[in-house]
């Protein structure tokens, strides 16, 4: 009987939170992340991509391109994860067995599609996606198909709001015409050796003989590489534990033998576990690196920094500072960064998302206290003792502009008190969610 596996992924998840939690930020570009000089956009809204926006692009960069009426607010992880919860709470109701990626993105095989038909896959999916914007307010797209990897691509091609299904027998028609980068496994370091081989369509890497996508890709990964490139893919949907490790690593086409070329390429490998670690929504304590010899031999060293961060600039100078000079150790085959020791930020406001130049703490407050006049920022959550749940619009000259708004609120009022008003206090960001 035919098997049928569903991709959920949040629509720019992140951005979206805000704008749901927030209503006076719907419809509008908005960025989220760190507005110091080594920020990054951990979170970018489709209004704010039309401008050329994207995650992961240096938060100075994203300011020049945003247009006049966009808004750059701290992350709130908080929040995403009880908003991932909920979403997820939707889900397993019809599909018990979930594989989650990430706060924003999920596998399920659910039962009752077992042997179903084209139609019925579509109505099902469809029927999903409103439940989880009527019971969450959040905008999901889903792709479906006959395994992970097809479902995967479809829930991308189906972006932003969207729903695509793919029929069974058609997978590798579906899959042709796509270049090699749309499927799972293949990054930079695959895509050149392809390239170098006139190989630059899924279509074209399903056309190759074993052998020689074992030649070009190495023994177990050229195989199945080549296997999932002509739409079959077996692997099960199967729960996942926590996450405790996010990694990158890169088999190198030459050996490196110094150390100024070993530093660039670990740097460029740190900054895509960076990247996994954001997505993630989590901040790592401990960096490790592996270097692989040329005769195969590997070492790992790992060193634990003070307290939890999702700062790059750190991550990667201490991933740095773990090197071997290759002129001792030999020439290097291989490199890999992974950050473990990961945690969920209980103080958003922070980590280095939010704020690069403030110290990281883990420590959880369990009573707000009235802030200081220097710390209100764009983007706080408050609580003001007559006018409830808001947040930070603008703050400068003694004053600070609160808009009292939440999810199910709508657009709210603006009001604006002196910094050391003692009935303005902070607030969890959770609130909003109420």
């Amino acid at each position: 009987m035919s098997r049928w596996v569903i991709h959920l992924d949040l629509d720019a998840f992140y951005a979206s939170a805000e704008q749901l939690t927030r209503p006076t930020l719907a419809g509008r570009p908005v960025l989220v992340g760190g507005t110091g000089p080594r920020g990054v956009v951990a979170g970018a809204s489709y209004e704010s991509r039309a401008f050329g926006i994207r995650s992961a692009m240096p938060m100075a960069q994203a300011r020049r391109l945003l247009p006049a009426n966009g808004v750059i607010v701290p992350p709130r992880f908080r929040v995403y994860e009880r908003l991932s919860q909920e979403v997820f709470a939707v889900v397993t109701s019809v599909a018990p067995v979930l594989e989650k990626i990430s706060l924003d993105e999920a596998f399920a095989e659910p039962p009752s599609l077992v042997g179903a038909s084209l139609d019925e896959v579509t109505s099902f999916c469809a029927s999903l996606r409103a439940r989880i914007r009527a019971e969450t307010g959040l905008v999901a797209s889903i792709g479906a198909g006959n395994g992970k990897q097809i479902a995967k691509i479809a829930s991308d091609e189906a972006k932003p709001d969207g729903l695509l299904v793919v029929p069974q027998g058609t997978e590798r028609e579906f899959l042709a015409p796509l270049p090699v980068r749309a499927l799972w496994g293949i990054g930079p370091v695959a895509e050149g050796k392809l390239r170098f081989i006139g190989v630059q369509t899924l279509g074209q890497l399903a056309a190759l003989s074993e052998p020689d996508a074992v030649a070009t890709l190495g023994g177990v990964v050229g195989r199945d590489l080549r296997r999932l490139a002509t739409g079959v893919d077996d692997r099960p949907v199967a729960g996942r534990a926590e996450t405790k490790q996010v990694s990158a690593e890169t088999t190198f086409d030459t050996d490196i033998k110094d150390l100024a070329s070993l530093r660039a390429e670990v740097r460029r490998i740190a900054v895509g576990a960076h990247q996994r670690l954001v997505k993630a929504g989590r901040v790592a304590r401990t960096v490790v690196i592996k270097l692989r010899h040329t005769d195969m031999h590997t070492v790992t060293r790992s060193e634990t920094i003070s307290a939890p961060t999702d700062d790059l600039a750190e991550l990667a100078a201490t991933a740095e500072r773990l090197l071997i000079d290759p002129a001792e150790f030999g020439g290097i085959r291989l490199a890999g960064v992974a950050y473990s020791g990961l945690s969920v930020p209980h103080q958003d406001a922070l980590f280095s998302l939010a704020a690069p130049s403030v110290p990281s703490t883990s420590t959880v407050v369990s009573a707000p206290a009235p802030a200081a006049p220097s710390e209100w920022r764009q983007g706080d959550d408050v609580v003001h003792e007559e006018f409830g749940t808001g947040w930070v619009q603008g703050a400068g000259h003694g004053r600070v502009t609160v808009r009292f708004e939440r999810r199910s609120s709508g657009p709210g009022v603006a009001r604006t008190f002196l910094q050391s008003d003692p009935a303005l206090t902070r607030g969890d960001p959770r609130d909003c969610l109420s």
